[in-house]
């Protein structure tokens, strides 16, 4: 148990940090920037799909593939829904106009018009991370391969959804520093997930047995609804070749964690 919480509390942390990257895009050129996320979005299509098709579902079915289990992936596509229909929970769709719109505005927004669209954003992201944190603490509990699988899948799908986030604290009038801390202190509510989780999954029958495939479930829509449509965008044979292959090398790499099993 001790083993699992260290390991939870160490990934969470890393995830959070990753809400201070927005930073970086003001150092990159626009379309510089948008073909690294455009890749690096593939990328984590591959390692959340790769995550819930090699080690989520593979472990969640151990005992069998049940119907109570295609429920818990059920359940997690629609609870997914539901968070991003109603709290608005952003991605990656929001990442490229957001960072160079701010970019170029940030001393000419109507700051008050736009503030509770930051707040919104920050609550709706700390509910994010707590479900992060829960899913990476109940992968913990299963086992330290699949907690650290699945600590790399949020990680990679964090940065884009991240770089969105930091844009809009900018265009609501936050500065730079502030736009950072609010961030990163909305993301620490992933330790708090993934404690609740290590803590609830020894004191409470099945849970782990619940979070796994809702995990799971969960990655399946990001990957699909969100991520996807995105790629889709880009229509050139070289670059879609190119996603493609960015694609394929984040399912390797959830593939090469099994080495570690």
């Amino acid at each position: 148990m001790v083993s699992a919480l260290t390991y939870s509390v160490m990934s969470v942390v890393a995830v959070s940090l990753m809400s201070m990257i927005g930073l970086f895009a003001f150092f990159i050129k626009e379309n510089k920037l948008k073909k690294i996320l455009l890749y690096l979005v593939a990328f984590s299509v591959g390692a959340l799909l790769g995550d819930v098709f090699i080690h989520l579902i593979p472990e969640a079915a151990e005992a069998g593939f049940s119907l109570t289990l295609s429920i818990y992936v059920i359940l997690g596509i629609v609870v997914s829904f539901i968070v991003e229909k109603f709290i608005h929970w952003r991605h990656c769709h929001v990442t490229y106009g957001s960072i160079e719109h701010c970019k170029d505005n940030s001393h000419h927004t109507d700051h008050h018009s736009h503030e509770p669209l930051a707040w919104m954003n920050l609550f709706a992201d700390g509910i994010h991370n707590l479900i992060d944190g829960l899913l990476i603490g109940a992968s913990y509990l299963v086992s330290i391969p699949v907690g650290l699988a699945t600590t790399l899948a949020v990680v990679f799908h964090e940065i884009p959804q991240e770089l969105g986030d930091f844009g809009i604290l900018l265009h609501a009038g936050f500065s730079k520093g502030k736009a950072v801390f609010y961030n990163f202190l909305f993301a620490l509510t992933s330790v708090i997930g993934a404690v609740v989780a290590i803590y609830l999954g020894s004191a409470v029958d099945g849970l782990t047995e619940f979070l796994v495939p809702f995990a799971a479930g969960s990655f399946i829509y990001i990957a699909c609804c969100d991520l996807i449509p995105e790629l889709q965008k880009e229509v050139k044979v070289e670059k879609s070749l190119i996603q493609l292959a960015a694609f394929i090398l984040g399912i390797v790499l959830m593939a090469a964690l099994l080495l570690f099993d």
